[in-house]
């Protein structure tokens, strides 16, 4: 029987831990990833960017994403017998529906030459993940694609260069690790017509063959618990995949954190989870709130048909707002495109307080049985 996942996006705990968070279990103070293994985390998931790195070396920030912070954290996490998520995004920085950059190494190519490129790339990672014995046990190719990857080549409707390119990532997990899992991660995981339109143009395509399907989802972007419901019964029976709700969180507060990030105001991009999208969410921005949010989530992936709800991987619970840990540099901004600031806008939506304290809805996801 396969592993129900009580997942964490952890990549950018070593910054945090850098720029002085520090973390607390009823006011003891403890490793993050040993508390959150404590309140029942069995998987980490960890991003990996091609080359996250300005002209002078320095770091595009939001947690490195480079392959040296990403096996660092993926040792860390075997030594306390918790397996891993790889997430390949292609990119040097953030992908996401809104963007998918070529790397910039990757800028000069056509597209035989980026399907060669995807292929060797992963190759090369999964061959490195295997020497050092930290093999992934489920692998995305490509994060969020709903709108596709490495655009202008594989941006949809071109469903064909998706699924060469994708299909490029898949054929390097295969051939280096058979036993890994291969994920296809969409975002939007309330909107039904998104990925049914998505999974049949793929197939359609002569896509390859994959294990599972990752969803996004965030009630104040993504609709209602029941349109997720809704979506992940349809699809699970449609496709016959097993899902992995692969991101997802929630707000515990709606209190300023400015304080902590101690940035000028004009530096700041603020949290995501603003009031005006707040007010739509049907679960208080409060750790009541935030537990029963979290309490339904688990329950709607349980009940998928067929048992094929795997679990979740809640989205950089660890993500403290403290000084010098932003989303993006602006080196980063500039190569994404991306209207700045910097910051982190996701402070609020962690599993720890401002102050590195363990919030009550860990207890919900550790008493959670399936």
């Amino acid at each position: 029987m396969k592993q129900w996942i009580k997942g964490m996006d952890l990549s950018s705990l070593l910054e945090v831990e850098r720029c002085g968070g520090r973390f607390y279990d009823n006011g003891v103070r403890g490793d993050a990833m040993d508390i959150l293994k404590g309140y029942g985390m069995n998987m980490v998931r960890l991003r990996l960017w091609n080359d996250p790195f300005a002209e002078d070396g320095s770091s595009y920030g939001a947690g490195g994403g480079d392959m040296e912070t990403t096996l660092t954290l993926a040792g860390r996490a075997k030594e306390k017998g918790i397996g891993w998520m790889l997430d390949f995004h292609y990119s040097d920085c953030w992908t996401d529906p809104g963007k998918q950059t070529l790397p910039k190494d990757w800028q000069k190519m056509d597209m035989p030459e980026l399907e060669r490129a995807v292929y060797e790339y992963t190759e090369r990672v999964m061959g490195r993940c295997k020497r050092e014995s930290l093999t992934p046990r489920i692998v995305s190719v490509g994060n969020e694609v709903s709108n596709g990857l490495l655009w202008p080549f594989g941006k949809v409707p071109d469903y064909e260069n998706i699924a060469r390119l994708i299909g490029a990532g898949i054929r390097a997990v295969r051939k280096v690790s058979p036993e890994t899992e291969v994920m296809i991660h969409l975002d939007n995981g309330g909107n039904n017509a998104l990925y049914r339109d998505w999974f049949d143009h793929y197939l359609d395509s002569g896509g390859e063959a994959f294990d599972c399907i990752g969803l996004s989802y965030y009630p104040f972007w993504h609709g209602t618990p029941e349109m997720l419901r809704h979506n992940m019964d349809d699809i699970a029976v449609r496709y016959e995949k097993d899902l992995i709700l692969t991101e997802v969180s929630t707000a515990y507060t709606m209190e300023d954190y400015g304080r902590y990030e101690k940035l000028p105001e004009g530096m700041r991009k603020g949290m995501a989870a603003r009031p005006a999208l707040a007010a739509a969410v049907p679960f208080p921005m409060t750790p009541q709130g935030q537990s029963r949010f979290m309490k339904e989530i688990m329950e709607i992936i349980s009940q998928v048909p067929k048992g094929r709800g795997r679990g979740f991987c809640y989205w950089e619970p660890a993500w403290l707002p403290v000084p010098g840990s932003g989303w993006a540099s602006q080196a980063a901004i500039a190569y994404m495109q991306e209207k700045g600031p910097g910051g982190n806008e996701w402070a609020n939506q962690a599993l720890f307080d401002y102050e590195g304290n363990a919030l009550p809805a860990l207890q919900v996801i550790r008493d959670f049985n399936g």
